[in-house]
């Protein structure tokens, strides 16, 4: 059997459309964030989305200095009720409804169950917040965003 895996990402009220490339961790221990800031990324060692428990997380940039605002820098004005959409690689989409977003600490994202394997089925988009540290040479927390599947 063939993991169906996601393609696509989209948040249909924020005109938010994003291929996803599979992706795994860094050699200092972090995820994989794709380099163009156009695309994501799902942590292929997390559930894919449409799978029925764990937390399914995606990544992205916020921006990039040589290449301008990412994709989910639109997760900053994302809203309670929000839809959406990860297209799999069958071509079926999975249907998620934001129900949080929230700030948290670059190293507190085990903490808020980000990547989970077990328990209810979420999807965890995740990207960075200030503030800015340039002496760090990054933001100092990242934005999480929780959605749950629509059952229908």
């Amino acid at each position: 059997m063939t993991l169906a895996v996601p393609r696509k990402l989209s948040i249909p009220r924020l005109r938010v459309e994003a291929a996803v490339d599979a992706v795994g961790v860094t050699a200092e221990g972090q995820v994989e964030v794709p380099a163009n800031p156009k695309r994501v990324g799902w942590y292929r060692f997390s559930p894919a989305p449409g799978e029925p428990a764990g937390s399914s997380v995606i990544v992205g940039h916020l921006d990039s200095r040589e290449r301008g605002l990412g994709v989910l820098a639109a997760l900053n004005e994302v809203r309670r009720n929000e839809i959406v959409q990860v297209t799999r690689s069958e071509g079926r989409a999975v249907t998620y409804r934001v129900v949080s977003r929230r700030t948290v600490a670059k190293d507190g994202l085990n903490a808020v169950g980000a990547f989970r394997m077990e328990g209810p089925a979420t999807l965890t988009l995740i990207t960075c917040t200030g503030p800015y540290d340039a002496d760090k040479g990054g933001y100092r927390n990242n934005l999480v965003v929780t959605a749950e599947p629509v059952i229908r």
